[in-house]
């Protein structure tokens, strides 16, 4: 489910050349054509970084001047996605997604993943992310979920998120730094938040969509110990 196609390797390259200050004596002409759109604070007003095939806002077709808010439903066709922004809150909703947002003028505080995949990276406040399964606290922190009716997936990329699994007293606090404690949340059964691996994100899309709210996250980039085990 990660993102492919000439987009997303461009949008890779130009990350790391960024971070590394490759790009600092190209001219923007040469930038723009051999990296694509460059990844930039979004300006009040915009919503929309980049979405392609079926992607739909409140049921109606998106445009790239969309504008979402903090109370509205986006949903994701087959091979589609969207990269947007919500008040100081980023998101990449995948393929074959249903999110609907929850708040107060431009401050969203609860998400329902209803189905799909969807990475975010969020602001100070406190937001709650409602999967089939459980219940995720955020604050201040980088996740990464996937929903599915009998499990739903869960990555605490950085900070510190709290899982509670649907209709039971199981509860786990996360601390992470780097990806450190996946987690599935089952369905049914007696112990239903148990272990899981790295899956389906990457580093370069946490910066990207980071990027979107002018903020970076905390790891270094060229990080070569990702999905393995870590010291810090």
């Amino acid at each position: 489910m990660a993102i492919n196609g000439t987009g997303a390797n461009r949008r890779r390259i130009l990350i790391r050349a960024l971070a590394s200050g490759l790009l600092a004596a190209a001219s923007p002409a040469a930038r723009a054509q051999i990296l694509g759109k460059i990844p930039r604070e979004l300006r009040a007003g915009e919503s929309i970084y980049d979405l392609y095939g079926e992607v739909r806002l409140n049921g109606q077709t998106t445009g790239s001047e969309t504008i979402i808010s903090s109370n509205d439903t986006i949903s994701t066709g087959q091979n589609s996605q969207a990269i947007f922004v919500v008040g100081r809150d980023a998101f990449l909703l995948r393929e074959n997604s249903i999110l609907t947002l929850a708040g107060n003028n431009m401050l969203v505080q609860t998400l329902r993943l209803a189905t799909g995949a969807l990475l975010s990276v969020f602001g100070k406040s406190a937001h709650d992310l409602v999967l089939p399964t459980a219940t995720i606290g955020i604050r201040g922190t980088g996740v990464y979920a996937e929903a599915q009716p009998e499990q739903s997936y869960v990555c605490t990329c950085y900070g510190i998120t709290e899982i509670k699994a649907g209709g039971t007293s199981q509860i786990e606090r996360i601390e992470s730094k780097h990806h450190d404690a996946p987690r599935y949340i089952l369905g049914k059964g007696s112990d239903r938040i148990r272990p899981a691996p790295v899956i389906n994100h990457t580093d370069e899309e946490l910066m990207l969509i980071e990027a979107l709210v002018g903020r970076v996250p905390p790891f270094a980039l060229f990080d070569d110990t990702y999905g393995r085990s870590r010291r810090y």
